[in-house]
């Protein structure tokens, strides 16, 4: 709650700041003197004289024209379609001018990734910087690395010579930065091959090198690439739409101890599957207690009342990126009824030929909802996960397109209104709906660090992930 208020704060100071800055703007353009200002745009380059990180005196202008500029580049009222604005920000993945490049070595690490496709995806950018700390030669077959060729060696099978050779089997720590790995090197004086058995969150969030954390983005955003045909998939060009991490699967339900709205012989299946899955270690939870803490995903039917909150209309489509949703698409009625216009991927003919190339593989897909989730007008999700996480990050990184994460906290209450007629689904139920999301729509801020009191290794569960936010290290106010 204290880095909620927090950014809550700033973010009440720069809107001041701004509606300050369009008062004097309205005075000023109000003037006799004002109304006749010749403005002639000739060409904005590269190095965009109007960039937002140049005050008005260094381009040249006066107020009356620095005005002027700003009603002529503003971006136009698009309701709940409105894009985030990103301040001017840029991505920022360029070595330092201290940075030292790849070295040769005769060291190797083999990598097992782990997890679904995008715990794989960020292993990989991870394996990437720890090979780069400890001087390694990384084998990671089919990685597209062009474009890291000055920052790590890749090879795609070991020399022949150490195919038979002795090699470390390590599981190294979790969340671990420059000191760690400068440690681990002290396994070359024995082996010159180590296998790393786990790949996912390898490496710190923060208090890393400025050029570490922009080699993580150049691997993770510029560097690996899915398959061209899923690329071209992806990226069909749909209109405008909302892409809807809908998070609805029957794992998931029993992950979360949620039983809100279903049946109870449905809620008793969840229970069970619950009881008979050992790496889930809690096997009693209190669905209501779940829900109203805000750890519950929101239902499909929530999901509608929401959406219609925000003021999108019915015609919106919207793209359902989900796996098998509990309870078959008869539990999207409601949903359905709000926003007639839901795709899946499997039901689209502009897919329906092409997927049967894909459909076999799970990865696959989830690469196909991935990029549709990245291109969207809008995202959303019903509940965070790895996809979610990585998404909003990647989005964050190609400027802060807008993403939308509910308080699912907060709705609760919200909705339990609307079920006991406390509260009715009118303009007052928007105003409720948008003054709570006014922050929460993927707009620029720095990566939030653990909540206050949180500390030793346990702060690395509880702060920012850095492929959430890769502000400010690999996000910044001028072209790197």
């Amino acid at each position: 709650n204290v880095h909620t208020d927090k950014y809550n704060q700033k973010d009440k100071l720069e809107q001041g700041f701004t509606n300050l800055e369009n008062q004097i703007c309205r005075e000023t353009l109000a003037t006799p003197a004002a109304k006749s200002i010749p403005i002639i745009v000739v060409a904005i380059l590269p190095s965009d004289p109007y960039s937002p990180n140049q005050n008005s005196a260094h381009r040249g202008l006066d107020r009356s024209q620095e005005c002027a500029l700003q009603q002529i580049f503003k971006t136009p009222d698009d309701g709940p379609w409105d894009a985030t604005f990103s301040n001017g920000l840029n991505q920022c993945i360029n070595p330092t001018m201290k940075y030292k490049g790849v070295h040769e070595s005769r060291h190797y690490l083999t990598v097992r990734t782990n997890g679904g496709l995008n715990q794989m995806r960020t292993g990989i950018a991870d394996m990437v910087a720890v090979a780069h700390m400890m001087n390694a030669t990384l084998m990671i077959p089919q990685l597209k690395d062009s474009s890291l060729v000055d920052d790590v060696t890749f090879v795609k099978e070991l020399p022949d010579e150490l195919e038979n050779a002795p090699r470390a089997r390590k599981h190294f720590s979790s969340w671990s930065g420059l000191s760690y790995y400068e440690e681990m090197t002290q396994l070359w004086k024995e082996y010159k091959v180590i296998h790393v058995a786990k790949s996912d969150s390898r490496v710190a969030n923060n208090d890393l090198h400025l050029d570490i954390q922009r080699l993580r983005c150049r691997a993770l955003y510029h560097a690996l690439r899915f398959s061209l045909p899923i690329e071209n998939l992806g990226k069909i060009t749909r209109g405008r739409y909302i892409a809807l991490h809908l998070r609805y699967e029957k794992d998931m339900l029993a992950f979360t101890g949620c039983t809100y709205g279903l049946f109870s012989t449905e809620s008793n299946e969840l229970k069970a599957l619950r009881q008979t899955t050992n790496h889930w270690k809690i096997k009693k939870l209190n669905s209501t207690e779940q829900r109203n803490a805000g750890l519950c995903p929101l239902t499909p039917k929530e999901v509608g009342i929401f959406l219609s909150a925000l003021e999108y209309p019915p015609s919106t489509l919207i793209y359902v990126a989900a796996g098998e949703i509990y309870g078959g698409r008869s539990r999207l009625k409601d949903l359905k009824s709000r926003f007639p216009n839901l795709v899946f991927k499997e039901e689209s003919v502009a897919f329906e030929e092409e997927l049967r190339a894909f459909s076999s593989h799970a990865s696959q897909t989830a690469a196909l909802d991935y990029i549709i989730s990245v291109e969207s007008d809008v995202f959303m999700s019903s509940y965070s996960g790895n996809m979610a996480r990585a998404v909003e990050g990647h989005r964050r990184f190609l400027g802060h397109r807008k993403t939308i994460t509910p308080d699912r906290k907060g709705l609760v209450k919200v909705f339990d209104k609307l079920e006991s007629g406390q509260l009715q689904e009118r303009s007052s139920l928007s105003a409720i709906v948008e003054k709570m999301h006014k922050n929460r729509r993927g707009a620029p801020r720095e990566r939030m660090g653990p909540p206050p009191g949180i500390k030793g290794r346990a702060r690395f569960r509880y702060e920012e992930a850095f492929y959430v936010n890769p502000y400010p290290e690999c996000i910044c106010r001028w072209k790197s």
